[in-house]
């Protein structure tokens, strides 16, 4: 192909290999450097260097296609010249070449390694067009490209300045398209037209349209650079937005949501305080920009105090009937607690000034504490909220973080009257003993503020940074252990401890709670399930061991499943739950409790224990070995236990006369003292007077009454102090048919807690001392060791059997005078 041969309007047919380009059209006239990488157009390129170094090329239709196929490529190209070819690293080639004339693809002849088609020369059309009208379209192309030159400033000047020497209507239209910003479609468009006078007038729209805006943009610079201080690069680029923004119509919302606040704060009728801080957020929001970091985090700011309930109450129902037969209704037994809501409303009612008290409800897991709350919170017609504290090591949990960190936000006090939508609800501060302490702060002293009367009228949380007014909020507080609970927070509290439940007690509330409603939620009707009395006893003695009731409806559910399938699958219309057939719902029998021995055994000792599940009774056996003076423990006794063993054996070395024993027996016997379920650790100071007992038991060979349990803690002297948990262990002893129990003189006051169906049934017997443990323990008081009688005779045998007949009619021969107090109920 000739060069004197490109203006003639012949067309021709070529077959070249094919290079698409993506995101960029070749024009005739046209040189331009461009790489290529993909390896079907790499062997193209090697395929036209040795074919006179012409190639086709056209557009894809799809910039983003790797591999196009013959019909994503435009059919309207340009063949052209390959001028240099240069090899960058990575497989990259760098190509110069130069449109020679436009041609279209007539059919592809191979596809494989690379395109190569067929092409024909698209020659310009011959179309009678005045030279003037030629000259007058070619005049404005040059004019509009020079403007779009100056608006642009992406064209080089030599550029524009050699448009102006070019006189043939094709090259100038063809390089000024090749010199235009446009997209791809328009550019193809442009060079698809071989009609020149079509061709120079489309190419006149293009410009004109891009010249508009280019203009607008200009305008919208120039109107931005006005407003701002041409130093500050980062506001300028926000007032651009701006502009762009109030261009398209989308700065009304913005002021619109500004707006909407004020109307809030002028409705809600807020303290004067929060008024006039949320008037100056609101106005540094109103001279950010909307896309503004710093806007988002002031948004939530302010809309976090308007939701707030800074004036909003319920209406409070001071009824005592009414709270009274909730209470009744919703719960069985806890009558201090319900006592204690009870006196709070008629205070309440009295003066309607009283501040929220601060309540803690302690005991076992599973005795209804959660419930309590909600049932207060429903007889008071307050909101109930509750916050799970446990396992909560971070102050800003309570207080918030501060609005400097990123994600801040209120703390959990602040959330819950967010989430009750009043400022006078009940809010319920569940495990408070589990909460914990880190790097992060101590919660516990943030809670000092919050449940404090005096401080939390004006409680600060760090988010806010106003001051809430807290004192109208009923604090309740649920506790397993007191112990955990630091003293400055505790002692703000009223500690209402709500102990296990007795087995009369859960009986009546499976009847008439659980069993209804585990009935209920697995879709039975009450005529399909039934439950013998004994057999929901024995439920609750031989498949449960614990304080509350959870267990229990636990083991009730898992009966009504069973009852489920079985009406299911055997079309069963009734189905009553007896002790024969209960093994078949539940299993064998998962816990046991210890019975009273048959018989008076020497050695052995009844105690009693407290657990986090109840109580339990606890028998110590004492052995008596000859050896040399070695003191055994087994049982897993904890350090305090030990040392009650070890107190009890002073004390008898102590009395070793009084009591009938020897006096060197510390050196000639071993002594083995063994707790059952050794398993299970033991610890605590109030098994002291059952070791000292099985020990003098042991060492005197008198038995221990069959029917008689013990508590108390035993000092030197022989005294017999104070012990905790006396409820609890009562009905451990009614439990396992004891008849005599022996408290502590000091907790003689505990005795009004027993309930009067099991304490009618038993015998307590307030001891200020071991002998009066002694006496009633034993089934015969040991005979004394006189020293004169045994100086005349020293046949021991003889001398306690004369003291036995003696000891009812000579009371001096002990010394002692027992101060023994007996109860019957």
């Amino acid at each position: 192909m000739a060069e004197n041969n490109q203006n003639k309007n012949i067309e021709e047919i070529y077959s070249l290999p094919l290079l698409p380009l993506r995101g960029l059209t070749v024009f005739p006239h046209m040189v331009l450097h461009f790489d290529v990488g993909r390896k079907v157009s790499v062997k193209a390129l090697e395929q036209a260097m040795l074919n006179n170094q012409m190639i086709f090329l056209t557009a894809q239709k799809d910039i983003n296609s790797e591999s196009p196929k013959q019909g994503e490529v435009y059919k309207i190209g340009t063949i052209a010249k390959v001028k240099q070819l240069l090899r960058l690293p990575g497989d990259t080639i760098r190509v110069l070449v130069e449109g020679i004339k436009r041609a279209k693809i007539l059919k592809f002849t191979q596809t494989e390694p690379y395109f190569t088609v067929e092409v024909k020369e698209i020659a310009q059309k011959n179309t009678r067009v005045r030279k003037v009208e030629l000259e007058a379209l070619m005049r404005q192309v040059i004019m509009n490209f020079e403007n779009y030159a100056k608006l642009t400033n992406r064209i080089a000047p030599e550029i524009a300045a050699s448009i102006e020497t070019i006189e043939e209507p094709a090259r100038l239209s063809d390089i000024v398209a090749s010199n235009l910003f446009i997209k791809v479609d328009s550019k193809q468009e442009l060079l698809s037209e071989n009609n020149i006078k079509t061709r120079l007038t489309k190419l006149l729209e293009v410009m004109s349209k891009e010249i508009e805006i280019l203009q607008i943009e200009r305008e919208i610079s120039l109107k931005v650079k006005k407003q701002i201080d041409k130093s500050q690069k980062e506001y300028y680029l926000r007032e651009q937005l701006k502009a762009i923004q109030d261009e398209l119509g989308e700065g009304e919302n913005w002021n619109s949501e500004i707006e909407g606040y004020k109307e809030r704060l002028a409705l809600g009728g807020y303290p004067i305080e929060v008024e006039e801080k949320l008037i100056k957020e609101l106005g540094r929001l109103k001279k950010m920009h909307s896309a503004a970091p710093e806007g988002s985090v002031i948004r939530t700011y302010i809309e976090w105090v308007l939701d707030l309930p800074w004036n909003k109450k319920t209406e409070e129902i001071l009824s005592l009937e009414l709270a009274s037969n909730i209470l009744e209704k919703d719960h069985y037994g806890l009558e201090k607690v319900k006592e204690r809501i009870i006196e709070f409303l008629a205070v309440r009612k009295l003066k309607n000034s009283l501040k929220g008290p601060i309540i803690c409800l302690a005991g076992p897991p599973g005795v209804g504490k959660t419930s309590i709350a909600k049932s207060v919170a429903r007889a008071l017609n307050r909101k109930y909220v509750r916050l799970s504290l446990g396992g909560v090591r971070d102050e800003a949990e309570i207080r918030g973080h501060r609005r400097t960190y990123v994600g801040a936000m209120p703390g959990r006090i602040i959330n819950a009257l967010k989430q009750a939508g009043t400022k006078n609800p009940l809010i319920l501060l569940d495990e408070i003993d589990k909460m914990s302490s880190d790097f992060k702060g101590d919660p516990a002293s943030a809670m000092l503020e919050v449940l404090d009367g005096e401080q939390n009228f004006s409680f600060r949380d760090h988010y806010l940074e106003l001051p809430f007014d807290l004192s109208d909020v009923l604090f309740l507080t649920t506790a397993n252990n007191l112990s955990t609970v630091p003293k400055p927070l505790l002692d703000r509290m009223e500690v209402i401890d709500i102990s296990g439940y007795t087995e009369e007690e859960k009986y009546n509330i499976a009847e008439m709670y659980l069993i209804p409603k585990q009935i209920k939620e697995h879709g039975l009707l009450k005529r399909q399930l039934r439950f013998e009395s004994a057999v929901v006893r024995d439920i609750i003695n031989y498949y449960t061991r614990e304080a509350g009731v959870r267990g229990l409806e636990r083991n009730i559910a898992k009966v009504c499943r069973k009852a489920a399938k079985t009406i299911i699958a055997e079309d069963r219309k009734v189905i009553t739950v007896s002790k024969k057939n209960l093994v078949n719902f539940l299993g064998i029998k998962r816990y046991h409790y210890d019975k009273a021995c048959r018989i008076d055994e020497v050695g052995i000792a009844r105690g009693l224990a407290w657990t986090p599940v109840g109580g339990d009774t606890l028998s110590i056996e004492v052995n008596l070995m000859k050896g040399e003076g070695k003191i055994e423990l087994t049982g897993q006794l904890g350090d305090v236990m030990k040392e009650s063993a070890k107190i009890a054996i002073s004390y008898i070395r102590s009395r070793a006369d009084e009591l009938g024993i020897e006096n060197d027996f510390y050196k000639n016997y071993d002594i083995h003292v063994h707790v059952p379920e050794g398993a299970t650790p033991k610890d605590g100071p109030s098994a002291g007077i059952t070791l000292a007992t099985s020990l003098i038991s042991a060492l005197t060979g008198i038995p221990v009454k069959r029917c008689v349990a013990m508590t108390g803690e035993i000092t030197l002297r022989g005294k017999v102090l104070p012990i905790g948990g006396v409820k609890e262990k009562v009905l451990a002893a009614h439990r396992a048919g004891i008849t005599t129990i022996i408290l502590p003189g000091e907790n003689e006051k505990d005795i009004s807690d027993i309930p009067e169906t099991i304490s009618k049934n038993l015998n307590f017997v307030i001891a200020e001392n071991m002998e009066c443990v002694l006496q009633t323990a034993l089934t015969s008081m040991p005979i004394p060791i006189l020293k004169e009688v045994s100086e005349m005779n020293n046949d021991k045998v003889a001398h306690n059997e004369k003291c036995q007949d003696n000891i009812q009619s000579d009371a001096s021969i002990t010394g002692i005078t027992p101060k023994t107090t007996v109860i019957k109920q």
